[in-house]
């Protein structure tokens, strides 16, 4: 690893050093630590918008160190099968290392502040659950109002949104446990991103590492222009990884 010092998002903490993400220049990201990766699929509210997540596959990989595919192409997704090498896509990192905070919007509402920053948008709408979150921010003022923002902020797989609390002093930033989820979309029947938690380390191939970050998605339709973040393309390239949606008792 780069001696550099690794930025650390306020809110965040970063997982165990045994848990990281290396990035390798033309193919996959190598997962240290074996921390659980699960299928998490998005589950809409009555009014069809993205509300909560359900566990489906468990992938129980034997290696110690696991390769998943970022290349989009992989006959065995999650994981890397080598297609990487054979087939045209461009694997190149353009995401800045610089914080997220920095290229943020902010909303700020009678009791609470929205960092939004939608170049790490990864279009799982989570923030129209019941109402635009920047909307709702800009009035929330009763617990039950608070609440909904924070419900509509912390499901945000990217975090890309940021919410501080006046109240508290405090961001707020839902716990979560090391681990990754792969995500499924079916309301608009696609195949998501990687989703990181809990302040995974992400390696850059130059041996840099990314601001360390509770919530992070990474891309794996090959197709982001932000790699190795996800920025939507998924949804408009309808990428699907061809995985049976499991249910949680499996």
């Amino acid at each position: 690893m780069n001696e550099e010092k690794t930025l650390t998002e306020v809110g965040s903490k970063q997982a165990s050093d045994k848990f990281y993400i290396k990035i390798t220049p033309d193919g996959p990201y190598m997962v240290y630590g074996k921390p659980t990766i699960d299928q998490e699929i998005i589950v809409p509210n009555e009014e069809g918008s993205s509300w909560e997540y359900r566990r489906g596959l468990r992938f129980n990989p034997p290696q110690q160190v696991v390769a998943l595919c970022r290349c989009g192409h992989s006959k065995n997704k999650p994981y890397c099968d080598g297609v990487h090498i054979h087939v045209n896509w461009n694997p190149q990192e353009t995401a800045s290392k610089k914080p997220l905070l920095e290229g943020a919007n902010q909303y700020e509402g009678p009791t609470m502040v929205l960092a939004d920053n939608e170049k790490y948008c990864a279009f799982a709408r989570f923030c129209d659950g019941y109402g635009q979150i920047w909307n709702l921010v800009q009035k929330a003022q009763t617990e039950e109002d608070r609440e909904l923002v924070r419900h509509e902020a912390g499901h945000c797989p990217s975090g890309r949104l940021v919410l501080y609390d006046k109240e508290n002093n405090q961001i707020y930033e839902p716990a979560l446990e090391p681990s990754i989820g792969i995500l499924e979309d079916p309301g608009i029947k696609v195949s998501g991103p990687i989703w990181v938690k809990e302040g995974i380390r992400i390696e850059s191939a130059d041996g840099s590492s990314y601001e360390i970050r509770n919530r992070v998605t990474l891309c794996r339709c090959g197709m982001s222009s932000n790699k190795p973040f996800c920025n939507g393309s998924h949804a408009s390239v309808k990428f699907q990884d061809g995985l049976p949606l499991g249910n949680e008792s499996e």
